[in-house]
């Protein structure tokens, strides 16, 4: 059944490994950054996220998991508004609603994205039948186009 699996476009398993790798160092960069944000929450004081690993991990992750790419991409380039919301005070070094709204929908986004990750890098083996019926969509939209 391996070459039929590979035929379909199976991962091997080193890609799966490769996978594995990745989303565990986005996942840990991720979770670094909740953890400044958090920090946030308490001193307000101006942060700044890391974002090395998700660059480093990039074509891994975009390969094994386009959904989840497209995802982490949108939180990472969120970063620099997020970072720019903390760092803006008003009178009595206030928040604004809007930059405080703006702050904990990326730190929600993130722990959404974190999920999806995770659930990504540790997915079972898809079925023939799967890799079947992916292989035939993937088709379909070729031949769309």
């Amino acid at each position: 059944m391996g070459p039929l699996r590979r035929l379909l476009g199976a991962p091997t398993p080193e890609e799966r490994a490769r996978l594995a790798d990745a989303a565990s160092a986005v996942d840990r960069e991720l979770a670094a950054n909740i953890e400044l944000a958090s920090m946030w929450d308490q001193t307000h004081q101006a942060v700044v996220f890391e974002n090395a690993q998700f660059n480093r991990h990039a074509q891994t992750i975009r390969a094994a998991a386009p959904d989840v790419f497209e995802a982490l991409t949108q939180a990472y380039a969120r970063m620099p508004e997020t970072e720019s919301a903390m760092e803006r005070r008003g009178p009595a070094n206030t928040i604004r609603p809007d930059d405080l709204a703006l702050i904990e929908t990326w730190e929600g986004d993130v722990r959404g994205v974190q999920r999806d990750l995770r659930a990504s890098a540790n997915a079972p083996e898809p079925s023939l039948w799967a890799l079947f019926m992916e292989r035939l969509r993937k088709a379909k939209r070729a031949s769309v186009r």
